[in-house]
């Protein structure tokens, strides 16, 4: 086993396909196939298994990829203190959920950053589970976690677990954006009756299977007509093109709704109470960078909380 073993299998579990890997990796597939097999059998147990969905990770497997990215990481790490690297460089990462509010921060942090300076910006948008993970082996600095509230207890714990250190950003209730053709475009706010009659946009990765049927509540019980993304690209060319079409999201900046032409409105009898935390390891100290970010990010909270409670308090009165 070497290095380049532990990273055809990561590009394995990345791609979920041999085939889509082995053309990542620029390789024949049976090479590939073959090096894999060769690893099971000198560690004595399968990493991979078939399944509808393709190559998915045994239990083992699962446990062995983690401290193979882990070992990468470090790698990395070490490759990158010989590289020469300007004094003044910004050196940001950050892996967070597939929120708007979220990438706006990040854009607006990155816009204020002096144009003279060297840059190694590193940004992800994946679920939950694997913002964990990556922040838990060191493949990134920061993260950000979402869950709903009634979730608080498992992802609170897993984070104690996994010795992260972490920090509420927000919390705060679940709106709804509608598609720009949605025939509810002119209510203030909506009933979960009227959406059951739409077509629902969800991220199509942000399940928790490790959570038993307890902790869902009926607000939380998947529509019967339903679209999975897995980037927010795809969501905003639905919302924009698809009729009566939308999505439960944080809260979205003014800028970007009129960009898009959707519209925000509160559910006035589904009440999803969500929370957005920051995490990082115990044993990592953040960066001046880090902190700008966070700066920048509190400061875009301010402000979306003063521009929702504006936007209620005209609903009120209406």
């Amino acid at each position: 086993m070497n290095l380049q073993h532990l990273k055809y299998i990561v590009e394995v579990e990345h791609t979920g396909s041999i085939t889509k890997a082995a053309e990542n990796l620029f390789m024949g597939q049976p090479n590939l196939s073959k090096d894999i097999k060769d690893m099971e059998n000198e560690i004595g147990f399968k990493i991979f298994k078939r399944s509808a969905k393709g190559v998915v990770p045994t239990d083992r497997g699962l446990e062995f990829l983690q401290y193979a990215k882990s070992i990468l990481v470090q790698i990395n790490k070490i490759e990158s203190l010989y590289k020469d690297k300007r004094k003044d460089s910004v050196n940001f990462s950050i892996i967070l959920p597939r929120a708007t509010y979220l990438s706006y921060a990040v854009t607006e942090f990155v816009k204020k950053i002096n144009g003279e300076q060297g840059l190694n910006i590193n940004i992800k948008e994946t679920n939950s589970i694997e913002v964990i993970n990556s922040i838990t082996i060191g493949e990134f600095n920061l993260g950000i976690i979402r869950f709903e509230n009634n979730y608080d207890q498992f992802f609170m714990s897993l984070v104690n677990e996994k010795n992260l250190k972490s920090e509420v950003l927000w919390d705060y209730e679940y709106r709804v954006i509608l598609s720009v053709d949605n025939r509810l475009r002119d209510r203030e706010t909506v009933t979960r009756r009227e959406l059951e009659q739409m077509i629902e946009i969800v991220h199509g990765d942000t399940s928790v299977p490790y959570l038993s049927s307890a902790y869902y509540s009926k607000e939380n019980k998947r529509s019967l007509r339903q679209i999975s993304v897995h980037e927010r690209g795809s969501q905003f060319d639905i919302l924009t093109r698809v009729p009566d079409t939308y999505m439960w999201v944080s809260a979205i900046p003014d800028e970007i709704l009129q960009k898009t032409g959707c519209k925000q409105v509160r559910c006035s009898d589904a009440r999803r109470k969500v929370k957005d935390v920051l995490i990082y390891r115990k044993d990592y100290k953040l960066t001046q960078y880090d902190r700008e970010f966070v700066s920048e990010l509190n400061k875009l909270i301010d402000e979306l909380k003063s521009s929702l409670s504006l936007q209620d308090a005209g609903n009120t009165q209406i």
